[in-house]
Formats: C-alpha cells, structure tokens, sequence
C-alpha cells in the first residue's frame, strides 16, 4: 500500500481531532478526503506528511512509517498545504530552482513541471505579483519537482478560474496514473471529476469509505423544478416513480426519483398536462452532495 493509516488518534490540549482512524490506499488511487471545517483533513494530512505527531496509531507512506523514517517519508511525498506557503520576493523560476537544489533535482526537470503546471507564460514574474491561481499552481509544481510517489493536496484548486480548473484537474489525473494521490476539497464536483475513491470524515472519525463508481450506481435521481406557482406535495407524488418531494423555496421543488431513466421528460409531461408552466428545471446529479451532508450533519 501507498498510505496505511491504522488507529490513528490526534489530541490537541485534551480535544480530540481525530479518533481511531483507519484506511489505506493503492499506488495509482486518486482518494477524495472529504470532510466539514474543523472535522480533522488537515490534521490527517500533517500527520503523513511528518509535520504533525500523532497521539496514538501507526501510519506509513510508501512502507516507510511516519514516525520514525521521517526523511525518507518526506522524500516520497510531495506536499501542497491548505495555506500554500511561498517566498513572495522570488521569482517564480528562481523559487523552483532554490527547492529543486535542496531536492537534488536537475534544472531540466523545472522547466518540465513549469510547463507541465502551466506556469510558462508567469515564470518570469515574482511569485507576490502572481493571482492567487497562478500561485497555487506554483505550490503544485513544487510539490511535483521532486518526482514523488505520493501527492497530498489539501485544497489543490482554491482560487482558480474554471479554465484552470480543467486544466489542473487533467494533471491530477494524468498523475494519478502513475502515482497516489489524496487531496482534500469542499467542491463535490471536483471529487466526481478527479477521484476514485471517497472517504469521508466528520468530528475525527471516517463515516465513508467508498469508491465513485458505487456511488454513482445509485438508482436515486434528483431533479429540482421551479413551477409558476404553488402545487401541492401530494399531487407531484403522482408522478412515477416518485419516492419523496422537496419544497425548497417558493415554487422551486425537489423531485427524488427511484430509478436511474431520465425523468425530466415526465416532469414536462406532467406540467403540461396539469396547465403549470417550468420556470426552470435541472437534473442534480448529487448522490454524493447529499451523502455528506447527511453524514457530517448527524447529531
């Protein structure tokens, strides 16, 4: 296994940030970890990047256990933190090339991750007259320089525009290929397009562990429709394969079909056979959405 986390418990002060976790991941697994503000990502991540102890457990990275290979650890990991940490005054190559030296990495291998991270057109720029995309960029092709086996990304995408978004999703699949990757996200639509794999977790503990693929075989749909006016719960039961009824806002309803046929053909039928006219209507594809809002919304 690439990561192998067994029992993992973090206190801080006498407050517990996680609890007794466990999971572990394959080489070529790209794992969403997913979780509310404050439920114990970071704290996870600083642990198998060596930057944080753990209270109780075990936890290795590419065979090589965390508390005590600590080098080699950090060697086999390339790191993107929550509040990406650079050196403003330097220049976006220069900074590449200063870490590249600690690392032993040839000058070649820079301008490759420059130009594999789309840093290009910025390379000559200080890293502080950067947008806060393009500095994010900068914290990927650092953690990539290196060439490590695993990538932890806490928040890759935060500040980039949907151009760039494509553009880094791509890379974090194309090295999900060849290596391990974990990263954490608040953006389902980003765990949908990436990953693999999801683990979910809440006030320390893992309420989720599953692959996409099972999630996306959920026969749920959801479809979410705005009439001109007010209908009543009851009669929008009528509809087939209805198994439950939402009204979010106003005239805007949430509309849970028990299969996975597309069914906004029938909610237009069913409009227009009753004379209601559809302000708008869209097909939510939120298995997952929904999933963690249950689990990190319990009691």
């Amino acid at each position: 296994m690439s990561i192998n986390v067994q029992n993992i418990t973090k206190d801080y002060n006498g407050q517990r940030a996680l609890s007794n976790v466990s999971f572990s991941i394959k080489k070529g697994e790209i794992v969403g970890f997913l979780g509310p503000n404050g439920a114990g990502k970071s704290t996870m991540m600083k642990i198998l990047t060596t930057f944080l102890n753990a209270t109780e457990g075990t936890a290795t990275v590419n065979n090589f256990a965390v508390s005590e290979e600590v080098i080699d650890v950090q060697k086999s990991v390339g790191y993107l933190a929550e509040h990406n940490p650079l050196y403003l005054d330097m220049y976006v190559r220069e900074y590449l090339r200063f870490n590249a030296e600690i690392y032993g990495t040839s000058k070649r291998r820079v301008e490759t991750i420059i130009e594999r991270t789309g840093l290009a057109p910025e390379a000559h720029k200080k890293i502080g007259q950067l947008s806060k995309g393009y500095r994010q960029r900068v914290g990927l092709a650092n953690a990539l320089l290196h060439d490590p086996e695993v990538l932890i990304l806490d928040e890759p995408t935060t500040g980039l525009d949907p151009n760039q978004l494509i553009e880094i999703r791509e890379l974090i699949k194309s090295i999900g290929k060849e290596k391990t990757v974990l990263l954490s996200t608040h953006i389902m639509q980003e765990v949908e397009a990436i990953c693999d794999r999801v683990i979910i977790i809440n006030k320390g503990k893992i309420v989720l562990d599953k692959k996409l693929s099972e999630l996306k075989n959920s026969n749920e749909q959801i479809i979410e429709v705005e009439f001109d006016y007010r209908v009543e719960e009851v009669a929008l039961k009528q509809l087939p394969k209805v198994s439950k009824v939402d009204n979010i806002s106003g005239f805007i309803y949430q509309l849970y079909f028990d299969t996975d046929q597309d069914m906004r053909g029938k909610v237009f039928d069913y409009a227009h056979d009753n004379g209601l006219r559809i302000l708008q209507l869209h097909q939510k594809n939120t298995t997952l959405e929904k999933l963690f809002i249950e689990l990190t919304t319990q009691k």
